[in-house]
């Protein structure tokens, strides 16, 4: 009898709060089970995150985190179809059910935790706020910006950011907002505002885009803090679990050396009990999250380590060249850092 009281109370006062995860748990992961594919709301256009290549197909660092699921659910990293949204219509996509999973260089805030029924899985890119200028303005620091007209997609933090920027550094400025990133780099380049601010790897991004980029730089300042991860819904863990986890598996792969070549072969090996447990050579990890066992083995073998998803989207190995900085892993400098298997 206690026991019946004590779960109707659990059940009143979730009732009470809006929570709906105790009647809704499962109930994502078997839709998307029942359907055989992710539905994943990604950039309208954001190279070397999520964007369409010259054939249809999509590629990027956002679009691996989608493929690194749905390899660890099917089997097959192919079974995702996309959502290509807007700053303005990402969340509410969500929110409907429009989507699975938003995975759209979209930064994790108090707000947007706990204040739009979502959740944020981890970060796959640190990124900060930053402004890129045409060279022949003569500005070499954001400093110097006093009185600018700054292009701003709407629908994001950055301009709150700037607000704050201009704010404590005793300056003014002007905003012209857009709803996509595109519009806001075409705006820079035909001279309608002084300066594009946005998070840096955008800036790197919509620069690559512009007719002559190098004519363009982005300034020395980061403004911001903008961790950038996969969200889902509040109310089914076990999807939550399975998003978290699919991308804590492509960290924990580069930190123990295996890779999309080398899996096959470390999968044999009983050396290392890390890399082993991670392969499912040992334990029911897979089960525990319910996946199959070679969930993560999958994902490495199809998709990549974190490292290669990095370096052929957004590194060394792509146009953007950028450098991995904060986004390397936490004993080679940076501060990427995944839980252990086990």
């Amino acid at each position: 009898m206690n026991t019946v009281k004590t779960t109707l109370a659990v059940f009143a006062a979730a009732a009470a709060l809006g929570v709906s995860s105790l009647a809704n748990a499962g109930a994502t992961l078997d839709a998307i089970q029942k359907k055989g594919f992710v539905q994943c709301g990604i950039s309208d256009g954001l190279p070397g995150f999520s964007y369409a290549d010259e054939k249809g197909q999509y590629l990027g660092l956002d679009v691996d985190v989608c493929r690194a699921v749905a390899a660890a659910m099917f089997g097959d990293a192919s079974k995702v179809r996309y959502s290509p949204l807007t700053a303005k219509e990402r969340f509410t996509a969500l929110q409907s059910g429009e989507v699975d999973v938003l995975s759209r260089n979209t930064t994790w805030t108090s707000s947007r935790d706990a204040g739009l029924g979502l959740n944020f899985t981890g970060v796959n890119y640190y990124d900060g706020q930053g402004f890129l200028v045409n060279k022949k303005l003569g500005v070499k620091s954001a400093k110097q910006l006093d009185g600018a007209t700054l292009c701003i997609q709407a629908g994001t933090t950055t301009e709150l950011n700037a607000a704050d920027y201009f704010r404590s550094n005793g300056m003014s400025f002007t905003p012209i907002t857009y709803d996509t990133s595109d519009e806001s780099a075409k705006s820079l380049e035909s001279g309608r505002c002084d300066v594009l601010t946005s998070d840096q790897s955008q800036l790197y991004a919509q620069r690559i885009k512009l007719g002559s980029p190098d004519d363009y730089v982005v300034l020395p300042e980061v403004i911001s803090k903008e961790p950038l991860g996969p969200v889902v819904r509040q109310g089914d863990d076990e999807w939550f679990n399975i998003v978290r986890w699919s991308l804590f598996a492509m960290l924990n792969a580069e930190e123990l050396g295996v890779t999309s070549e080398n899996v096959d072969e470390m999968a044999k090996s009983t050396a290392n009990p890390d890399i082993s447990r991670l392969l499912g050579g040992e334990g029911e990890y897979g089960k525990e999250l319910k996946l199959p066992k070679d969930w993560a083995h999958q994902i490495i073998k199809q998709v990549g380590n974190y490292e290669e998803s990095f370096e052929r989207n957004v590194g060394a190995g792509s146009e953007l060249k950028i450098e991995r900085g904060l986004n390397a892993l936490w004993n080679q400098g940076g501060i990427q850092y995944a839980p252990p298997v086990r």
